[in-house]
């Protein structure tokens, strides 16, 4: 239960579940004023929440299971980009750019973040490492409960039946490895930039010059909602996108000209990933960004259409041709594929090396 409201709400339900109430509470305030949160495990507030009892209707308690979704095993695609994440940072461990100790992780929601995490705790460079999010998922829990991650701070569980039921059977086992916080907590902006927080998103589409889309299906059909990862990527000390390089058995490139749709600018958008490598486009140029996520994200069937895009677009601080950037989209649209004379035959698995 948040700390918060009590005092403004003429009456208050309050809900019970299992476990034995030991997360703080903490009132977010109507004007700003300082957090004093300098790891992820930091705690502020109380172990209660200050209600009138006059205001309290009932009281209810309740064992319901919240019947978190499972989600898919990793699939190749996923276990590539999760090695490609893994070494990247293992390379900026090296060059001193991620301290030694590491720095906490903010995990996205998904199969692909699943395995990137899975990854990096199995990775015998990576240390043992905190996680400050937004949404705890089963794969972050068994990290935890591993020792392979030392803790996590949240503002939500999406836990299935059987992860819930084992935290609730071992809860005082965690009550010192998992904060659950406000959102206004989990997801501020200056706690993610004092923590140091490396953000890792999935994405559904990346243009040439880095912008990303996480929402919407040809711009029109959202799939999900943005959630914490625009105030993550935002405020991140290193802001990281991931996806496949292709979906649809190849009739649709992740990679394209110009996303149908922009949750993610390309002025914080840092690092991209497919299984067929990564970008990392810090420090470039927008035409030395738009290469590298060709030459190393794209698909190798896609590479050549998209270069060829590139080239013949007009000249400017941002090459683009608004007669063909969305050519690709409409294609699928009207033929079923981006580029409907593919062989898909050319889209079997590629072995991709790093490649930054």
């Amino acid at each position: 239960m948040r700390g918060e409201g009590g005092d403004r709400a003429e009456r208050v339900p309050l809900a019970t579940t299992a476990g034995d109430g030991r997360y703080p509470c903490f009132a977010a305030a109507a004007a700003p004023r300082p957090l004093s949160i300098h790891d992820p495990l930091d705690r502020i507030g109380r172990t209660y929440a200050e209600v009138d009892p006059a205001k309290v209707i009932g009281v209810v308690h309740t064992n319901e299971p919240d019947g978190g979704r499972a989600f898919a095993a990793p699939d190749e695609a996923s276990r590539r980009i999760a090695e490609h994440v893994a070494e990247f940072f293992v390379q900026e461990m090296r060059s001193g750019r991620i301290p030694p100790e590491f720095l906490p992780l903010q995990s996205g929601v998904g199969n692909i973040c699943n395995a990137v995490l899975s990854g990096l705790a199995s990775h015998k460079e990576i240390p043992r490492f905190k996680v400050y999010t937004e949404v705890l998922q089963d794969a972050m829990f068994d990290l935890v409960a591993s020792g392979e991650a030392s803790g996590a701070s949240s503002t939500a569980l999406t836990l299935t039946d059987k992860k819930l039921t084992f935290l609730y059977e071992n809860f005082g086992d965690f009550t010192d490895r998992i904060v659950l916080r406000p959102q206004e907590i989990s997801n501020n902006p200056g706690i993610a930039r004092q923590l140091g927080v490396i953000a890792t998103n999935t994405a559904i589409e990346v243009d040439l010059y880095g912008h990303v889309n996480s929402t919407h299906i040809l711009g029109t059909q959202i799939v999900n909602g943005l959630g914490g990862s625009g105030d993550f990527e935002r405020n991140a000390f290193l802001a990281m996108f991931m996806c496949p390089s292709t979906t649809k058995g190849g009739r649709i490139s992740t990679i394209v000209p110009m996303c149908s749709h922009i949750d993610h600018s390309e002025h914080s958008v840092q690092v991209v990933v497919t299984e067929q490598g990564l970008a990392d486009l810090r420090g470039l140029g927008p035409t030395a960004r738009a290469r590298r996520i060709i030459d190393n994200c794209a698909h190798p069937a896609y590479r050549d259409a998209l270069h060829r895009y590139l080239e013949g677009a007009p000249m400017g601080h941002i090459r683009h041709d608004l007669r063909r950037c969305f050519a690709m989209h409409l294609n699928y649209l009207e033929h079923g594929a981006m580029l409907p004379d593919l062989n898909l035959s050319a889209l079997e698995p590629q072995h991709a090396v790093l490649k930054t």
